[in-house]
């Protein structure tokens, strides 16, 4: 990853920050991006920089405006990968849904990786290389209720990385999706908690909230997901494009 520059929106934290830390730890530079502002962000740069000695820039842009993610994009300049992570999801069933939650869900899962993609693609052109990854889900490969928006969205991701792969096939690019299953997020750490308070064994909060999920019956490691990541934007990932990749404990196979 030597001489590499990588932009993964949403990677302040969670998945997305555990693949800036996979490849910065391989010496890419990093490009981070949230809605923090730069001083929230500041420690997470720099303890970036300062653990594999790469250079760590912070952008903050909202995904949901396209004349904000041209602007991303524009103070970013040129990169070698792009890292489609950045999400919003809604919950409730669809008749209750607002209109605004779904082009919430629509604009910042889906059209922001579209023109993300399309900005980035000009530069990867003329250099001859170029890894794009997007960050799909295992509800991108099986249905769930209460989430459609989260659901489409995920789905149409892979939908975008199999016409991009076949655009940019004999251009030196790559595009992948990754679909994880279920990580022990803060909001899912929450839920456990709230089961343990009222009497449950911590074993048993977790299996309730896998159970139907993982038939491994633990929770998709981020760093599971962060290494498949980074393999996918090597060298010795070229051939492999187009894919959708199950990370699901074997979820999507039952």
């Amino acid at each position: 990853m030597q001489g590499r520059r990588a932009l993964i929106t949403g990677s302040t934290g969670g998945l997305g920050l555990a693949v800036a830390e996979v490849l910065a730890a391989q010496g890419c530079a990093l490009h981070l991006h949230g809605l923090a502002t730069a001083d929230e962000a500041g420690p997470v740069r720099a303890g970036l920089a300062a653990r594999h000695g790469v250079d760590v820039a912070y952008h903050r842009a909202d995904l949901a405006d396209p004349a904000a993610i041209a602007a991303l994009m524009a103070g970013v300049g040129p990169i070698d990968i792009l890292v489609n992570n950045a999400a919003t999801r809604h919950f409730g069933p669809i008749e209750k849904m607002p209109a605004e939650d779904w082009d919430a869900d629509i604009a910042v899962n889906l059209s922001a990786a579209f023109h993300c993609i399309r900005l980035a693609l000009p530069a990867m052109q003329a250099a001859g290389f170029g890894r794009i990854l997007n960050m799909s889900s295992i509800y991108g490969l099986v249905g769930a209720v209460d989430r459609v928006g989260y659901v489409v969205t995920k789905t149409a991701l892979i939908g975008l990385t199999r016409a991009v792969a076949l655009e940019t096939a004999k251009q030196g690019i790559t595009c992948n999706a990754l679909c994880p299953g279920t990580s022990l997020t803060p909001g899912i750490e929450t839920r456990i908690e709230a089961a343990m308070q009222r009497g449950e064994l911590r074993e048993a909060a977790t299996a309730a909230v896998l159970h139907g999920k993982q038939p491994t019956g633990r929770f998709i490691g981020l760093e599971a997901v962060a290494g498949l990541a980074a393999w996918l934007c090597s060298e010795a990932a070229a051939d492999l494009t187009g894919a959708a990749l199950p990370v699901d404990g074997g979820w999507s196979a039952a």
